[in-house]
C-alpha cells in the first residue's frame, strides 16, 4: 500500500480520516480482513496514533469495524436488519428462520416473562436458547419462552436436552394456529452470559427485541431476542422477518 497524507480541510482530522479509512475498507479490504497495526496505519496516512484511534473507534460506532478480543480490528460484516413490521410473521423454527437451536430446558420464568406469559412465578416454562450468525460470526442471542400448556404432546418426545430437545419444543409449538404477534425494541446494555454468546465485553451496547407470539387468545411465546448493535440496524415496514442485507445487488433473508 502506498502512503497517503491528509491535506488540511475545515473539519476535524479525525473525522476526515474516517473518510479516507472508510473508503479504503470498500476498495482494499474483505469482511473478516485484519487491519495493519495502528503504527503502520498511522504512518501510511501521516497522522497521529490518537487520531488514527478517533477514527477507529468512530468507524466502530458504525458498524464498520469490529474489535476482537485476540484478534485485532477487522472489517465488519453488514449490518443485519431488524425489522419491525405489522405482518404476522410465521413461528420461531419455521422454514427458513434462520436462527441456530442451541439448548432447551425447564426452568421457571423470570418474573416479567411469567406476568407476559400470564402464568404464575414458580411454574416451570420451556427455555429455548438459540443463536443468529452472519458471516460466520455471532450476532444475535435468544431466549424463548415457552409454556407447557402450548406444547401439550412434548412430554411424548425422547429428547431431554440439547439441540433436538430445542428442535422438538419449536416444532410443537408450530403446530398451533399463530394469531399474530407483537414486537418492541429498546437500546440496553450486554449482560455477561450475553456477551460470551456474542463474543463481546459485558455492557456492549445491543438491541433488545420482545416478540410475543399470540395464539388462542393468549401469549403462546415469548421470544428476547439480544443483537449486537454494532452489526444491526432497524428497518421499519410491513416485514415481519429479520432479514441480512449483503449490498445493493443481493439480499437474502
Amino acid at each position: 500500500m502506498g502512503t497517503t497524507q491528509l491535506e488540511s480541510v475545515p473539519e476535524p482530522k479525525y473525522w476526515h480520516l474516517k473518510t479516507v479509512l472508510s473508503e479504503a475498507l470498500d476498495s482494499e479490504f474483505a469482511v473478516g480482513e485484519i487491519l495493519p497495526n495502528e503504527r503502520d496505519l498511522a504512518a501510511r496516512f501521516g497522522v497521529a496514533r490518537a487520531t488514527l484511534r478517533q477514527a477507529l473507534e468512530q468507524l466502530e460506532l458504525e458498524g464498520r469495524l469490529q474489535r476482537r478480543r485476540g484478534v485485532g480490528t477487522t472489517v465488519a460484516p453488514p449490518r443485519m436488519g431488524v425489522a419491525v413490521g405489522s405482518a404476522q410473521g410465521s413461528w420461531p423454527g419455521a422454514a427458513g428462520d434462520a436462527w441456530q437451536p442451541a439448548d432447551s430446558e425447564l426452568a421457571p420464568a423470570p418474573a416479567d416473562v411469567a406476568r407476559a406469559l400470564d402464568i404464575d412465578p414458580a411454574e416451570p416454562v420451556h427455555v429455548v436458547r438459540r443463536t443468529r450468525v452472519s458471516h460466520g460470526q455471532p450476532v444475535a442471542a435468544e431466549l424463548l419462552y415457552v409454556p407447557a400448556v402450548s406444547v401439550p404432546d412434548l412430554s411424548a418426545i425422547d429428547a431431554p436436552a440439547g439441540p433436538a430437545r430445542a428442535r422438538a419444543v419449536l416444532r410443537e409449538l408450530g403446530r398451533l394456529d399463530l394469531e399474530g404477534q407483537d414486537r418492541a425494541v429498546e437500546l440496553g446494555s450486554a449482560r455477561a452470559d450475553d456477551a460470551k454468546a456474542l463474543d463481546r465485553l459485558p455492557g456492549a451496547p445491543v438491541l433488545v427485541v420482545t416478540t410475543r407470539f399470540l395464539a388462542d387468545g393468549r401469549t403462546a411465546a415469548l421470544s428476547m431476542a439480544t443483537y449486537r448493535a454494532d452489526t444491526c440496524r432497524l428497518t421499519f415496514g410491513d416485514q415481519g422477518g429479520v432479514e441480512i442485507h449483503h449490498g445493493p445487488e443481493q439480499r437474502a433473508s
